[in-house]
């Protein structure tokens, strides 16, 4: 069909229970908020948040950040980074694993390892993955907060999908899976990786708090780009998507 649906990831909001906090380059409820006018001026579909809302692990950062999603023209779904508390996340929206997109599909999936801010899917959620993409073969994004790539900034790279080689070589058997959106690298990154002769589109996106420096060695705030988004446009058999950036 022709239908395009619109969906925009937003990631990294870091926010405190306290909306005056300070982060290293900001304010994060301050940053959220303009991101989120932004995003909802985009009319979306669907809007995916990949990870680390809160920075303090409060219930009272996820019940700010909740009710700001509220105003969203759509469905939102999230999932849990490296710094959140899932069982909090869960008392105050679901995490769901699995969204039908009508043409496509949306994954979900954890990449928490508790207390470390490296990820990991593990065997059984790599089990559980392959379970999944035999049984539907419509097109397939898959959402993850740590980057399943090098995004080339070393320290950041030492904290990203730990088995990844491991999640490409499962990808390889399942030609469905085109777009993968990953958060935690506070950056926008857009890669084409291919796994077993199919060309997958692997997104990194701009925080809506500090955004890293890309290639630093150690970690770095970039002070000469801003909180952002990505927009993703698709229809059955393609999509286009792009980042923007909030002043």
């Amino acid at each position: 069909g022709a239908t395009v649906m619109r969906l925009i990831q937003i990631t990294d909001s870091h926010l405190y229970a306290d909306k005056q906090a300070r982060s290293r380059a900001g304010i994060p409820w301050q940053q959220f908020q303009r991101v989120l006018e932004a995003v909802i001026t985009e009319r979306p579909d669907v809007v995916v948040f990949t990870g680390d809302i809160s920075q303090d692990e409060t219930a009272a950062s996820y019940a700010l950040a909740c009710e700001a999603l509220s105003a969203l023209p759509c469905p939102w779904f999230w999932i849990a980074g490296n710094h959140d508390q899932p069982e909090l996340m869960a008392a105050e929206h679901p995490l769901l694993e699995e969204v039908d997109l009508e043409q496509w599909r949306l994954l979900l999936l954890s990449t928490q390892v508790v207390g470390k801010p490296h990820g990991e899917l593990g065997s059984a959620a790599l089990s559980a993955l392959a379970e999944r993409l035999e049984q539907d073969d419509r097109p397939t994004l898959i959402a993850m907060h740590h980057p399943p790539v090098d995004v080339g900034a070393a320290w950041m790279d030492a904290i990203g999908l730990q088995d990844r080689d491991a999640f490409w070589q499962l990808l390889s058997a399942y030609p469905q899976v085109k777009m993968i959106l990953f958060g935690h690298a506070h950056q926008a990154y857009a890669q084409h990786h291919q796994a077993a002769g199919t060309d997958i589109g692997v997104y990194g996106c701009p925080a809506m708090a500090d955004q890293f420096l890309p290639g630093a060695e150690q970690f770095a705030i970039d002070e000469a780009s801003r909180p952002g988004y990505r927009v993703v446009d698709f229809n059955a058999h393609e999509w286009q998507t792009w980042i923007e950036r909030v002043v």
